[in-house]
């Protein structure tokens, strides 16, 4: 069982994703795909470092949704390799 403080951690993480998902794609696609000046960009990049660190989606860690273990994911079931092989018995 993994430790309580790393389960909700990660909880607050996928709020905060959730939250942000659409003003950082927005600024993304700002930042990469139009052809901005050098300040305009500034701006932007400027704009999208306020964001929070754990407000990216790369800072996520899949964990079993029974036990919380985060290493042996099977991401297809959602659980750890441990957990399926209890409920596959």
């Amino acid at each position: 069982m993994a430790k309580k403080s790393s389960i909700e951690k990660n909880l607050k993480k996928k709020v905060l994703v959730d939250k942000f998902f659409y003003k950082r794609t927005l600024l993304k696609k700002k930042l990469y795909t139009s052809n901005l000046n050098y300040s305009e960009y500034i701006a932007n990049y400027k704009a999208f470092s306020k964001f929070s660190l754990n407000s990216s989606p790369v800072r996520l860690r899949n964990r079993c949704s029974l036990t919380g273990r985060a290493r042996g994911f099977y991401r297809l079931f959602g659980v750890s390799r441990i957990a399926l092989r209890e409920l596959a018995s």
